[in-house]
């Protein structure tokens, strides 16, 4: 985030040769689709999903390029709304998660990719309580669902993964009940595009995006 020591920290890691928080996936593995989904529906409309995995500037830049997303906006989850402040929410004890709440179009995409696309793209599900340089229950792997379909097809997909041994170690990822958004500071929202040479976005979230569009080149917009 915009501080300097985290900035500080962000170059120290890159020096050692860090990489952005991508999926560790097993080279060898493919990149399975969901057992269990939802299907897709005849006719245009709106759904929602929110999902965290570290710095939400990357989650929501990764989102803001797939295709059928309508929006993605940076915010938190998991605590109340009094605690749903950026410098409050950075010491970890406020119970948030910088998240991100995706709208979504579910006659372009079903909810199983949209998860696809986070566990394989957005993050690394086998980090616990951090996401690259970035450490502390507010970056933690979550899941947020709306309903109890959404949570079937979370934990469905988790289970299949692991049986599958698709990482190299367990997913760390919660599947937890929704209780509310709160939408982030406005110089939150669209950081990535508005700041693509500030040095976290050049080395964390712009591999992330590159990396969407190598391994869902169906699923990319570049919009």
């Amino acid at each position: 985030m915009p501080s300097s020591s985290r900035l500080a920290l962000v170059l120290f890691a890159s020096l050692l040769g860090a990489t952005a928080c991508n999926a560790k996936a097993s080279p060898a593995a493919a990149v399975p689709a969901p057992v269990l989904d939802a299907p897709r529906a005849a006719a245009a409309g709106q759904q929602t999903a929110v999902v965290s995995g570290g710095c939400f500037w990357g989650v929501q830049a990764v989102f803001q390029h797939v295709k059928g997303v309508i929006s993605a906006t940076s915010g938190y989850s998991g605590g109340s709304a009094k605690t749903a402040a950026y410098e409050i929410v950075s010491t970890g004890e406020t119970g948030h998660a910088e998240s991100v709440q995706i709208v979504y179009d579910p006659s372009q995409i079903t909810y199983g990719e949209l998860l696809r696309v986070f566990f394989f793209v957005a993050h690394d599900p086998t980090q616990l309580n951090r996401q690259g340089p970035d450490e502390g229950t507010q970056y933690r792997s979550s899941i947020f669902y709306r309903n109890d379909e959404q949570k079937r097809i979370a934990e469905a997909y988790i289970a299949q993964l692991d049986k599958a041994k698709v990482f190299p170690r367990p997913i760390v990822t919660q599947v937890v009940p929704l209780q509310a958004f709160y939408p982030a500071e406005a110089y939150h929202q669209n950081y990535a595009a508005l700041h693509p040479d500030q040095p976290y976005i050049v080395f964390n979230d712009a591999p992330k995006v590159a990396h969407l569009r190598r391994q869902f080149p169906d699923l990319y917009t570049g919009k």
